[in-house]
């Protein structure tokens, strides 16, 4: 009998050391803290989502519409005279996004603006995940206020399936680009692309974000 208690209290023994072991790791991985740089993710984790199951009644956290790329594109017409001017915006378009951005060509030829098939029209990125949140962050908190006589993006830019585009005139709205080596005031597109099966519910999405929309 003396034998199998001082078994059981060794088992006890080996139990507690192990669950104590263990706490520390788990408080860790619980307390573990978030990545600051993709603060609008976690936004939309613990905001966004549920305000969007509560406002459409979503049976399940699947239905909830998220933003599932950017594409921010730049013409640049005028690289058929000056080829210059294509990788000024090139380093301009990688300074904003963080991202190489990919030459874009044209499909086919125009004469009567002696375009041809193929030449180098302009450049794009196209953001997902940690580059995307951080973009669009600073895209609505620090860039779009910085627009002169600023008074909100227009709540009529959907294309009727959610996706938003919204038309920037000067690159120097971002903080990544000096005005004094700048050129050419050129402007862009940022299309938002979103899994929203209705403009409304694509509106509610990128409000609840903080895009500053007019009111």
């Amino acid at each position: 009998m003396a034998e199998t208690k001082k078994t059981t209290t060794k088992t006890t023994t080996s139990k507690a050391t192990v669950a104590k072991t263990a706490t520390p790791k788990a408080k860790t991985v619980a307390t573990k803290e978030r990545d600051s740089s993709v603060r609008l993710k976690y936004k939309y984790l613990d905001d966004v989502v549920p305000a969007l199951m509560k406002e459409y009644n979503y049976k399940s956290i699947m239905e909830t519409p998220y933003i599932e790329k950017v594409v921010v594109n730049i013409g640049v017409g005028d690289a058929t005279k000056n080829a210059k001017l294509l990788e000024e915006s090139v380093s301009e378009l990688a300074a904003i996004t963080g991202q190489k951005p990919v030459i874009t060509k044209a499909k086919k030829s125009i004469a009567s603006f002696k375009l041809r098939e193929g030449n180098p029209i302009g450049c794009k990125v196209t953001l997902r995940g940690k580059k995307m949140y951080q973009f669009l962050d600073k895209l609505f908190t620090i860039s779009i206020p910085r627009i002169r006589d600023f008074q909100g993006v227009s709540k009529n830019s959907f294309d009727g399936r959610g996706n938003y585009t919204l038309g920037i005139r000067e690159q120097i709205i971002f903080p990544e680009i000096n005005y004094d080596q700048v050129n050419v005031i050129r402007g862009m597109d940022i299309v938002i692309v979103t899994t929203a099966k209705s403009d409304k519910e694509a509106l509610s999405l990128l409000e609840g974000l903080g895009m500053p929309f007019t009111r």
